[in-house]
């Protein structure tokens, strides 16, 4: 299967579940449109041959989420899947899995080691003490489109392939992208929520966005308080909030 010159049709996001995934919550807003099919790839399951894209998640252990990645031949599935002509994305420790390093020296998420990555974005990772937990504002700089997310890892990644950042996080150039241009990889979380760069994103794989991501979690959380009131007493509620003392023990 040649994916390099696939044009329309359903988009397929093959998802390795990672033993210790964490920020799985990104892929919903991919999950909610109707022209894409994301599909969670079980461990003992092999990466889906016919996939557009595979997105490799956040881990909340990267080097040890690069060993269990390995033992599934996820690897040798991905390697396959990008001289097919695919697309491969990798978001914060997947972003890191998919560099040619992670060295641990100072053994903040377990032995102190340097190992391998998957070596398809020319970057390595330095793992540090310190942790980035920060809101970002950033944008997509191909189009402009302006993104609202977050960081939260350990380390940071640079390398050859950081010329080509593809997003612009407070001022900064974030991210890197493989020279042919298939593989790319960042450390921001929440890109799909905005609509626009999904909309963007998926144009380059010949698919339209369909939804306001924002304008239906607004929906449904209006109707479920709407549902609330009609289902409980919140008179009563707040009245027995104000009669509860806390008990210290």
């Amino acid at each position: 299967v040649d994916l390099s010159s696939r044009t329309g049709g359903q988009l397929k996001i093959a998802v390795p579940m990672l033993s210790r995934i964490a920020n799985f919550d990104d892929l919903d807003p991919l999950r909610n449109e109707p022209e894409v099919t994301v599909e969670m790839v079980a461990p003992g399951k092999p990466l889906p041959g016919d996939a557009d894209l595979v997105l490799i998640p956040g881990s909340k252990s990267t080097i040890a989420d690069l060993g269990f990645f390995r033992s599934q031949g996820w690897d040798i599935d991905l390697f396959a899947h990008h001289r097919r002509g695919g697309r491969i994305l990798g978001l914060c420790g997947g972003y890191q899995m998919l560099g040619k390093r992670i060295s641990d020296l100072q053994g903040i998420e377990g032995p102190p080691q340097s190992v391998e990555g998957l070596g398809l974005i020319d970057v390595e990772t330095e793992m540090h003490p310190q942790k980035t937990v920060a809101m970002r504002d950033a944008r997509y700089l191909p189009t402009g489109d302006l993104i609202s997310g977050y960081e939260i890892h350990l380390g940071t990644t640079k390398g050859p392939d950081s010329v080509r950042a593809w997003v612009e996080v407070d001022g900064r150039e974030e991210g890197a992208a493989s020279q042919d241009g298939l593989v790319r990889g960042c450390y921001l979380h929440g890109l799909f929520v905005g609509d626009g760069f999904r909309s963007s994103f998926l144009k380059e794989f010949a698919v339209s966005s369909e939804i306001n991501y924002s304008q239906d979690v607004d929906l449904v959380l209006d109707e479920l308080a709407a549902q609330m009131e009609v289902e409980l007493d919140l008179d009563l509620i707040l009245a027995l909030s104000k009669t509860i003392r806390p008990r210290f023990i």
